[in-house]
């Protein structure tokens, strides 16, 4: 079934319409968007795309003025790419400075994922910040993501060549080998492809777009497991973001990752994402199921 925005030969034109979310006429007590799925090789809905499309309908009922700054969302059940999805969202509360929207998405009446954001004007007050990473190798000193894929299976390759976004792992990434050495943390370096729009609301949600996509490695680094691990299952169950400031997703952001804990079969990661000059731009945790092959039974 071929969706809006699968299209294969501009994966940012892919990601960029299934943003573009349709309003519905129905008349309901809640607001209702529609939107499709990106392709995806295994069929299921990505994470990151269904949370940035939950933003996206939520911003839709609030003046432009009014930005996103916090979410807290959970992951219900997989969803099927091959479908499109409704997002019904709630008017919780509008105040002089802030606004709280809830979203819930759906595929054929059954929810697959539930989020709570906060919206705020842009306000004066006092600032800090957490310095960036030291020592943390420029983008342009890093090998591009095709050069770590040499060998792979073309089919296999397609998953990672055909993304709308430009990864640069430091250390190297582990989709088919994880290091030697273990340790719960990384940096990855990412951008868009190409330039896009430069309405501000679309930049913050595709960097929620963006927050999904590398943040359950800190945990699998920290056990020596590759994602090409046999029998892996991995599985977000709920995210939280903090957008600090303002930046573009077509230049170069630095996600710097790490996992505090795991246990029980659940892994904790946390990240900041920071603007190539050093300007933090948000916060990220994230709960994950990993469950290892001889732990899957």
């Amino acid at each position: 079934m071929t969706l809006p925005g699968d299209d294969q030969s501009d994966p940012v034109a892919s990601m960029l319409a299934v943003l573009d979310l349709a309003a519905s006429d129905a008349r309901t007590t809640e607001d209702i968007f529609t939107g499709a799925s990106q392709s995806m090789p295994l069929g299921r809905v990505y994470g990151g795309q269904v949370l940035a499309q939950s933003i996206v309908a939520a911003s839709r009922t609030l003046p432009d003025d009014r930005s996103v700054h916090s979410m807290h969302g959970y992951f219900l059940r997989p969803g099927d790419s091959s479908k499109g999805i409704t997002f019904a969202v709630d008017r919780i509360h509008d105040g002089r400075s802030f606004s709280t929207r809830r979203t819930q998405a759906f595929q054929e009446g059954v929810p697959i994922f539930s989020m709570i954001a906060s919206f705020q004007d842009e306000d004066p007050g006092v600032e800090h910040q957490t310095a960036m990473p030291e020592g943390v190798p420029a983008p342009d000193e890093l090998p591009d993501l095709e050069t770590h894929l040499e060998g792979m299976h073309p089919l296999s390759k397609r998953m990672f060549t055909d993304r709308p976004v430009d990864l640069r792992h430091v250390p190297g990434p582990i989709y088919l080998t994880a290091d030697a050495e273990r340790r719960p943390s990384q940096a990855v370096w990412m951008r868009v492809r190409r330039p896009i729009t430069d309405t501000p609301a679309v930049h913050r949600a595709v960097l929620a777009y963006l927050s999904d996509l590398t943040i359950q490695e800190s945990i699998l680094r920290a056990h020596g497991v590759a994602w090409a691990t046999p029998g892996l299952k991995v599985a977000s169950l709920d995210h939280a973001m903090w957008w600090h400031r303002f930046g573009r997703v077509d230049e170069w952001v630095l996600y710097a990752q790490e996992s505090p804990n795991a246990r029980g079969g659940r892994g904790l990661a946390t990240g900041r994402i920071f603007s190539q000059d050093g300007s933090l731009l948000a916060s990220v945790a994230q709960e994950v199921m990993v469950r290892l092959p001889d732990q899957t039974t």
